[in-house]
């Protein structure tokens, strides 16, 4: 995985956005106090509602983005599972030993997945990760060398089952490093700031303009808290649960 960042943590994403989204409104609000303009023209009212409309539409869209990657992680942790769980009937297959050598290698190649679903950042997912690539060069040397030694069908079919789960760990790994680019979040910031400087402009001095100034700020944060929560696959409150790797794991441990 790669080095954490702010997006990371979604609460920090959250207060981080309110102080920059507000401080925007508060420079707007401060330019309108010193200016001379009593009224706002028609030309900048429509620069408001396309700039609004506009946000919205961003937030939309990375909104979706996130979505798709939370959906995306999921769906391959099910078809990680799938190509496990085939993988161990195909391995009843072979001979009495290399059928309980493969079998108990995967039986802990399971556990070394679900630790990696539900372990957080740090040391520990650095030794998991370790641990999960010293199993899949276990696992595949189990099916490689007896099926090298004497191919058979049965071998060679275990062998391109053995090959898949690999592959779907390859997929999990890479739709875990796939997030929103950070370019996309410093134009969707940037974007959002110019908006509340414009709202900030456009309000006029009212006796509760500070909680005015601060609704907007408020539910842009809210949103990109969302965002970031759904687009970080460790942080936050939003996470994949590998159900169905636990659910193998405890169905095979009661066979």
């Amino acid at each position: 995985m790669g080095a954490n960042t702010i997006l990371d943590y979604p609460l920090a994403v959250f207060f981080i956005s309110v102080i920059v989204l507000w401080g925007s409104a508060w420079i707007g609000a401060f330019l309108r106090t010193r200016s001379q303009e009593q009224a706002l023209g028609e030309d900048f009212r429509l620069i408001l509602g396309a700039t609004l409309t506009l946000l919205a539409l961003i937030i939309g869209f990375s909104f979706s983005m996130a979505t798709n990657r939370y959906d995306q992680r999921k769906d391959y942790e099910e078809a990680e599972t799938n190509a496990i769980s085939t993988e161990y009937v195909r391995a009843q297959l072979l001979p009495p030993d290399e059928s309980a050598k493969v079998s108990l290698l995967l039986r802990k190649y399971i556990d070394a997945r679900i630790s990696f679903y539900i372990s957080p950042d740090g040391p520990q997912l650095v030794q998991i990760n370790g641990d999960t690539a010293r199993l899949q060069t276990d696992l595949w040397s189990s099916v490689k060398r007896p099926a090298l030694a004497k191919p058979t069908p049965v071998r060679v079919l275990v062998l391109s089952g053995m090959n898949d789960v690999l592959n779907s760990q390859g997929y999990t790994q890479a739709a875990w490093w796939n997030r929103i680019p950070t370019a996309a979040w410093s134009l969707m910031v940037l974007i959002a700031a110019s908006a509340n400087f414009l709202v900030g402009y456009a309000l006029t001095r009212t006796k509760g303009r500070s909680l005015t100034l601060l609704i907007l700020p408020v539910l842009v944060s809210i949103a990109f808290t969302l965002i970031a929560d759904l687009d970080s696959p460790r942080g936050g409150l939003i996470h994949v649960s590998p159900e169905n790797l636990l659910s193998l794991s405890a169905s095979l441990r009661r066979h």
